[in-house]
C-alpha cells in the first residue's frame, strides 16, 4: 500500500504527559470511501446499522467522525495523543474546536468482504467513542492533539456534506443497563479503585525513563473517571461514575510486551461490547489483580538484576 492511500494520522505521544504510541496500521480510504477534495462522499460501502433510540434517551449530536483500524479502539477514560497533519484532519480539528465544543467521535472501521470473489471492500462502523479535546499543540507540520474518551456512542446516520472533507455523523449515547438492587455496584467500584491504587504503587517502582511521571496511565484514567466530566452537551452522553471506573483498568502497564498489548486490545474490545456495568467491573477487577501479580514478578526480577 502506497503512502498516498493512507490517512495522515498517527498516534504519537507527548513527551511530558503520554507514553509513545506505535503508528497504527493505515486505513485505506481509497478502497471504497471517497474523501477527495469536494467530491460527494460515497458511503454505499460504509455500513451503519440502523439503531432505535433507547426509550430513555432522545439526545443526539452531529459530530465529525475520525476512523481508525481495529487495533486502535479507544475506551472511555482513556487518553491518547494524535498527530494530525493532513488537511482534512486539520479541518476536522478546527470544526471540533470552533463549532462542536471540542468534541468529535473516535470510531473503528472494520473491513468486510461483500463479494464472493473477495475483491470488493466494505467497512462497518463500530466501537464509537465520544472524545473531548484536552490540549492542542501546534507544530510546523500539523498538530499534536490530546484527547480523552468520554463515553460510547452509536452512529445512526452518516451525513453526506460536499463542503466537509471528513466524515460527519449523527450519534446517540450508548450506556449500560444498571440494575443495582443489592448495592453491589458501590462495593465493586470501591474494590476496583483500591486495586488500581495498589497497582499504581507497584508500577511506579518499575524502571522507567527519567521523564516518566509518578502517575501511571491507569492512575490517570482513574483520576479522570472519579470526576464528573464538564462537557457542553446533553448529559445523556456522560456515563455514570461506576461505568467510567469500569473502563479505567483497561490501560497498558509500563514496559508492556507486544503480546501483553495484543491481549489488552482484545480485553478493550470485549469491554466495549459489555452492557452491564457490574460485569465489566468484575472483569476489570480480575484484570487489575492479574496485572498486580505480573508487576510484582517484574519487580522481583528487577531486584535480582540490580544485585
Amino acid at each position: 500500500m502506497s503512502c498516498k492511500s493512507i490517512p495522515s494520522l498517527s498516534s504519537t505521544a507527548s513527551k511530558t504527559h503520554f507514553p509513545k504510541y506505535k503508528i497504527p496500521t493505515p486505513i485505506p480510504y481509497n478502497l471504497s470511501l471517497q474523501l477527495n477534495g469536494n467530491r460527494i462522499h460515497q458511503f454505499s460501502s460504509l455500513r451503519i446499522k440502523r439503531y432505535c433510540y433507547p426509550p430513555n434517551i432522545t439526545a443526539s449530536l452531529e459530530l465529525p467522525l475520525l476512523p481508525f483500524n481495529t487495533t486502535e479502539v479507544l475506551v472511555p477514560s482513556e487518553s491518547k495523543t494524535l498527530h494530525l497533519y493532513e488537511a482534512r484532519y486539520l479541518a476536522l480539528l478546527e470544526e471540533s474546536l470552533l463549532r462542536k465544543q471540542k468534541l468529535f467521535v473516535h470510531f473503528v472501521l472494520d473491513p468486510i468482504l461483500i463479494s464472493s470473489s473477495g475483491t470488493e471492500a466494505s467497512f462497518a462502523a463500530i466501537y464509537g467513542c465520544l472524545v473531548s479535546i484536552e490540549n492542542v499543540e501546534r507544530l510546523d507540520v500539523g498538530a499534536l492533539v490530546s484527547i480523552r474518551g468520554i463515553g460510547r456512542i452509536k452512529i445512526i446516520r452518516v451525513l453526506q456534506l460536499q463542503s466537509a472533507p471528513y466524515l460527519i455523523g449523527e450519534v446517540v449515547p450508548m450506556q449500560d443497563r444498571n440494575l443495582d438492587s443489592a448495592g453491589k455496584l458501590t462495593s465493586q467500584v470501591s474494590a476496583v479503585k483500591e486495586a488500581i491504587c495498589s497497582l499504581n504503587s507497584l508500577e511506579i517502582k518499575l524502571k522507567a525513563p527519567k521523564e516518566a511521571l509518578l502517575q501511571t496511565r491507569i492512575a490517570n484514567s482513574l483520576t479522570w473517571a472519579e470526576k464528573e466530566p464538564s462537557l457542553e452537551c446533553d448529559r445523556a452522553f456522560v456515563p455514570s461514575l461506576a461505568e467510567r471506573i469500569s473502563f479505567a483498568a483497561l490501560q497498558p502497564i509500563s514496559g508492556s510486551t507486544e503480546s501483553e498489548m495484543i491481549k489488552l486490545q482484545q480485553l478493550k474490545l470485549k469491554a466495549m461490547d459489555v452492557k452491564d456495568t457490574l460485569q465489566r467491573l468484575d472483569n476489570s477487577l480480575q484484570i487489575v489483580n492479574e496485572n498486580i501479580l505480573m508487576v510484582a514478578a517484574k519487580l522481583a526480577i528487577q531486584s535480582l538484576e540490580m544485585r
